[in-house]
């Protein structure tokens, strides 16, 4: 009982500085995992290994991934190439189909860019469809935010997920298949809702509109666009599926090239330099640290940072001894898949990053996976979605996110509450339940 008392006082006085304090997550982590294990009484040599062991072991299994997540990313927002998805999704759906369109390209988009991002870049081509439409532009921004919510918290590469199938040692190719499957069913309910709820509400778009960025001249193609997002993805899965007991592929030199190519860094990699080929003329002062490259970095060193400080929060529970803890007074609690999801809820509920609530939910369940259940190869990867469920919802006033909904589009407080905050929560809920469902037959 003392050593949960300790958990929990160590995890509220970590949102109290976040949320109240506005004290930076990477800190706030990092200090209140020192704390915890002065305050559960272990060794001080124990404490600094676990705080070696703890960043360096993340750092050096997920780092490179969030970062080339993340270059990636930025160069399709600079280029236009994410754009270019988005119209292509467009074509393809037709104008008539305006929720439908909205959704899918929020949810493709949010995988390589970050889901505030994904939302300021589409908000121009809501705003001119729901013009052309007449559909109110309160569906289209809520069928943009909640698409680009159901990617962002299941499929890498984007930063959370990565983290999360890092720290608990999951085969990312699954995490990537399961999650596509996971968010896509979730995209249905969310479709239905807006339909039942968004429609209703008489929202019109400004006439003033927010520029971002500069105008691209020269887009790249659709083609070339897809690349960096596409190839990435396939490559992991086939090296999941080549890794299978049964061999599918057989022992031989394309097994061995797919193994290499779809390992996780080497398949982001091949991204990255993919996305390099989308300006209309390359400079290599792109690459320069000055450059796209230098901001991806920039944008990506937060995210890198706080995973490093969840890894040693995990760390220091592990070394603590909290697993045998849980296995000896939690044995006939049958938490299995749901205590992820509700740890990662009430995370994300109470400070409002997905990001942080993933990788500190993560950190808290890798020392009890085998205490739950959750410690099977298949069972690791549907631990992580679970997670990543929990941190989908509920996106409010503390969710920089929910400030993007709001004020680019025009919805009251309240209106974002009953749109984008409610849609979070069927999401959240409705991918928990597909998650269950599936792990009784896998």
């Amino acid at each position: 009982m003392l050593t949960l008392l300790t958990i929990l006082f160590a995890l509220a006085l970590i949102l109290i500085a976040i949320v109240k304090y506005d004290i930076h997550p990477f800190l706030a982590l990092f200090v209140g995992a020192i704390l915890y294990g002065l305050l559960s009484g272990m060794p001080v040599d124990l404490i600094l290994k676990s705080i070696t062991d703890g960043f360096g072991g993340v750092l050096g299994s997920i780092g490179l991934l969030i970062l080339l997540g993340v270059i990636m990313g930025t160069f399709l927002e600079k280029t236009g190439g994410a754009l270019v998805i988005a119209e292509k999704i467009l074509s393809w759906i037709g104008e008539k189909s305006v929720t439908v369109a909205m959704l899918l390209s929020g949810y493709i988009l949010s995988i390589p860019v970050f889901g505030d991002s994904t939302f300021i870049m589409l908000n121009p081509i809501s705003k001119s469809l729901s013009l052309k439409s007449k559909v109110p532009y309160a569906a289209t921004t809520i069928a943009v935010a909640l698409g680009a919510t159901a990617s962002h918290s299941l499929v890498p590469p984007t930063p959370g997920p990565i983290a999360t199938a890092g720290i608990l040692e999951a085969d990312l190719g699954m995490i990537i298949f399961w999650g596509l499957i996971v968010s896509l069913i979730t995209l249905v309910p969310s479709y239905f809702f807006i339909r039942k709820v968004c429609l209703k509400i008489p929202l019109e778009p400004k006439v003033a509109e927010v520029e971002v960025g500069k105008t691209i001249p020269k887009p790249p193609t659709a083609f070339s666009s897809f690349l960096p997002v596409i190839v990435p993805l396939i490559l992991i899965i086939l090296a999941s599926i080549a890794k299978y007991p049964t061999l599918p592929f057989g022992e031989n030199m394309f097994t061995t090239v797919i193994l290499f190519v779809g390992s996780p860094v080497i398949a982001l990699l091949i991204g990255a330099f993919l996305s390099f080929t989308l300006p209309a003329k390359f400079d290599r002062k792109l690459l320069s640290s000055s450059g796209w490259i230098g901001e991806a970095m920039l944008i990506a060193a937060p995210v890198i940072l706080i995973t490093g400080a969840g890894g040693v929060f995990g760390k220091m529970l592990q070394n603590s001894g909290i697993g045998d803890m849980v296995s000896a007074n939690m044995s006939s609690a049958n938490w299995g898949i749901f205590l992820p999801f509700l740890i990662a809820f009430a995370l994300k509920t109470a400070q409002g990053s997905s990001t942080v609530a993933m990788i500190t939910t993560a950190s808290i369940i890798a020392p009890l996976l085998v205490s739950l259940g959750l410690d099977s190869e298949t069972m690791r990867v549907f631990a992580a979605l679970s997670i990543g469920a929990g941190a989908i919802a509920i996106s409010h006033a503390n969710d920089s996110f929910f400030w993007a909904v709001t004020q680019l589009s025009g919805l009251s407080i309240k209106q974002g509450n009953q749109t984008h905050s409610l849609g979070t929560l069927i999401m959240s809920v409705t991918a928990i339940s597909v998650i269950y469902l599936i792990t009784l037959f896998v």
